[in-house]
């Protein structure tokens, strides 16, 4: 992997808790063994040794509350990571990743922002390597595997409209990593009806017609969503520590 760039990490974690039902505490704040399912990950981006900053976008009623967690169960991070209020979209919250960036750091074309889920703790070195890899190689990339099952689209609910060839397929995972200075100013270029459509920060390449590079994720690099998440997710830190 190329070095001497400025690359940095944008952990996403605006998500609340009402898939886990538990409303009142976002997901990425619940348990996983002995830490919060967010110091895992925060701690997997800090071990890298990569990434001139590593910022932790949370709801900004959340912010103390996630800055004492890193500092109780990852103290050595703490030097690395700051904690930023997200947005009430996905997508603003990349945009306030942003904003932090090139307003307190030194960007420049050279700059990458490598976006990840706060609930998937099981992403590995490879993927985060690959992805930095990628996006200096391509200026964007997806973390993907490849669909295991037939998908079957349907227009109305009700009836098949298509099913698509399996072969071409894939299931989106994170990171996603970018060109940061690039995707500030392709966020900045969206239309009101673009923005309406936006699933992540790769659609907006695909809406421009750019390019986005694929990137191998695995299937252990899961989003821990529903309660039965967190029970594999605790089955699999098992498996790690033995």
């Amino acid at each position: 992997m190329e070095s001497g760039r400025n690359v940095y990490a944008a952990i996403l974690a605006g998500g609340s808790g009402t898939r886990m039902g538990n409303p009142e505490k976002p997901k990425q704040f619940l348990m996983l063994g002995s830490k919060p399912i967010i110091a895992h990950t925060v701690e997997k981006f800090c071990a890298e040794g990569v990434f001139e900053r590593v910022l932790v976008l949370c709801p900004e009623s959340w912010i103390q509350k996630t800055q004492d967690l890193l500092r109780r169960y990852c103290p050595d991070c703490c030097q690395d990571v700051a904690v930023i209020a997200g947005g009430s979209t996905r997508n603003d919250t990349v945009r306030n990743a942003i904003s932090y960036l090139c307003e307190n750091h030194a960007v420049d074309d050279s700059s990458i922002i490598v976006t990840h889920d706060a609930v998937r703790p099981f992403v590995s070195h490879r993927i985060i390597e690959e992805n930095i890899q990628a996006a200096i190689d391509c200026g964007a990339c997806d973390t993907v595997v490849p669909a295991t099952d037939t998908i079957v689209q349907s227009a109305d609910g009700k009836v098949i409209s298509s099913i698509p060839d399996r072969s071409q397929l894939y299931q989106g995972q994170t990171p996603q990593s970018f060109k940061l200075l690039e995707l500030k100013a392709l966020m900045e270029s969206l239309l009101p009806d673009e923005e309406a459509v936006l699933t992540d920060a790769c659609k907006i390449y695909t809406l421009r017609g750019k390019a986005v590079a694929l990137v191998r994720g695995d299937v252990s690099n899961m989003k821990i969503t529903y309660p039965q998440d967190l029970r594999v997710a605790t089955a699999l830190m098992g498996g790690c520590r033995a």
